[in-house]
């Protein structure tokens, strides 16, 4: 019998997985020189795999994805693309060089188009020529293995785990993901922990070489991935599977001592939705929009932004519903805002075409919630009068009144300064992740980073600075940081008085639990205490 093989890593999400191992990442390879037929098959399979996907995203109801999904699938089989390549080969091109000059050409006459959403499609056209290079390099990866199976990739994409739990294909189930790179702050580890999905980080680099198709064992509680276990203990583990809600959080959320609290959950997916639906959730209070576009080749068009944003608010209706503005920046930007160009908010604010199609989008696909646009990474009240003046326009052009206007406040200088931006918005929303990160010095992708650490005085202080800013003037606050699904925060929070949380789909009934359990005054006494000394300090 081969004896078992354990790779360590920093447990970032809860819960017990089991399944084959399935390595992610592309295989190294070589450029070749594919001749004729070698391209001819390339763009067959391409456009194979797209129309099997369209066909079933449509079994599970998901036509908008699916139309998308068809596109690709139409032009990897049009001649318009492929007969230049063939041409140019028969002429003596190299097969790679032949492919991208085709595409690039196509592409060209696409974004000159004066109709918007044919120009869209020059980056449907670069995106089929990438899958078909990949192809002929032999660097696309495998298809996940049928059944359950473990995800392992030198920095798993937070997209990897929405596609791979969402994606309806039958018969595979992911069962959890390891990932060299990135900590409990990152946002892959956000999104496994808003799945239910057990992960780990900053893994031992050699997991990389293991054994793709043998049985795995993923443990986060012993922080190890366990390959070739033993067969009682595979079954065992099996049975447990991915972590899910064994309860539902009711209806009125209270605190023990009578306290109100809304609980909301952070989503990225519709996958996600349900789930924090099904856990009791009265809505969500943070959905990341970003997160399918991070392997984007520019700027999401209205119709891409309504295929994401529909499956997920049509789940919502008559539900508080907040939705973030692209937030390209961190682990999450994408290859046309490389090479040293603005990201986040500014690389938005500087594409106002882009901003102005999310925010048509947003107020379409929303439009039967309680919808409310979040602002990420805001530094300036320009920035907010700037993104206001966009969202009138375009709720004028759609024939409604302008949703609620809330910033995220994760940047400490925005912290510091919430009575100066109370004014000019409706809602605060606290980013602890990124606030803590900042405060403290560390990069959030630091495998030390973990959300307890928002406990620090020092984040406690800027908190209760926005906490108290927003109670002045009659903003809504809430929180939607990881923090807020930490035992040790979560109390602190509450007796900083906010009273609105919104945390990992997944969480919601534990983090319900821990509301019930806690006292809100007695937790009052307790974060005056921890803030004293640092209060007396200012003062001197």
């Amino acid at each position: 019998m081969t004896a078992p093989i354990r790779y360590r890593g920093q447990p970032v999400s809860e819960g017990v997985g089991a399944g084959e191992i399935y390595l992610g990442d592309a295989p190294a390879g070589a450029d070749p020189n594919p001749g004729e037929d070698d391209v001819r098959a390339a763009f067959a399979a391409v456009a194979r795999e797209r129309a099997a996907l369209a066909a079933r995203l449509r079994e599970h109801g998901q036509d908008l994805q699916a139309g998308i999904v068809d596109i690709g699938a139409l032009i990897a089989a049009d001649p318009a693309l492929t007969g230049p390549v063939i041409d140019a080969i028969r002429a003596g091109a190299d097969g790679i060089a032949a492919v991208g000059a085709a595409a690039e050409a196509q592409a060209a006459v696409l974004a000159a188009l004066p109709d918007p959403d044919l120009a869209q499609r020059a980056g449907d056209v670069r995106q089929v020529a990438a899958a078909v290079l990949d192809h002929l390099r032999g660097t696309s990866p495998p298809a996940p293995p049928a059944g359950k199976f473990i995800l392992v990739r030198r920095e798993v994409d937070p997209a990897d785990l929405i596609q791979l739990a969402d994606s309806g294909r039958a018969g595979s189930e992911l069962a959890g993901a390891v990932s060299v790179a990135g900590g409990a702050s990152s946002h892959a580890a956000i999104v496994a922990r808003g799945l239910g999905l057990p992960m780990l980080a900053g893994a031992d680099p050699a997991v990389l070489a293991a054994a793709a198709g043998h049985h795995a064992i993923l443990d986060t509680g012993a922080g190890e991935l366990i390959v070739d276990p033993p067969g009682l203990d595979l079954a065992a583990a099996s049975l447990q599977g991915r972590a899910a809600p064994d309860r539902r959080a009711p209806q009125e959320v209270r605190t023990a001592d009578g306290e109100p609290v809304t609980l909301l959950c952070n989503v990225a997916s519709a996958a996600e939705t349900r789930l924090g639906l099904s856990g009791g959730a009265a809505g969500v209070g943070l959905l990341r929009t970003e997160i399918a576009f991070t392997g984007a080749s520019g700027w999401p068009s209205q119709a891409r932004h309504l295929a994401q944003l529909t499956p997920v608010l049509g789940l919502l209706a008559g539900r508080p519903a907040v939705v973030r503005l692209l937030d390209f920046s961190g682990d999450k930007v994408p290859p046309f805002l490389g090479h040293g160009q603005e990201q986040g908010l500014a690389a938005l604010l500087q594409a106002p075409a882009a901003l102005d199609d999310q925010l048509r989008a947003i107020l379409r696909a929303g439009a039967g919630t309680r919808l409310a646009v979040l602002v990420p990474m805001v530094t300036s009240l320009d920035e907010v009068a700037r993104v206001r003046a966009a969202l009138a326009k375009a709720a004028a052009e759609a024939g409604v009144g302008p949703p609620e206007l809330g910033i995220m406040v994760e940047v400490a200088s925005t912290a510091a300064a919430a009575a100066e931006f109370a004014p000019a918005v409706d809602f605060f929303s606290i980013g602890t992740n990124d606030l803590a990160s900042e405060v403290l010095g560390l990069d959030r992708a630091d495998p030390g980073t973990r959300p307890a650490l928002a406990a620090d005085p020092r984040v406690l202080a800027l908190i209760e600075g926005v906490v108290r800013a927003a109670a002045a003037a009659g903003v809504k606050v809430s929180v939607c940081g990881d923090a807020a699904a930490d035992p040790l925060v979560l109390p602190l929070l509450l007796g900083l008085g906010v009273r609105t949380l919104s945390v990992g789909a997944a969480r919601v009934p534990q983090v319900a639990g821990w509301i019930a359990a806690t006292d809100a005054r007695a937790a009052a006494r307790r974060v005056a205490e921890i803030l004293a000394p640092t209060q007396e300090k200012a003062n001197r």
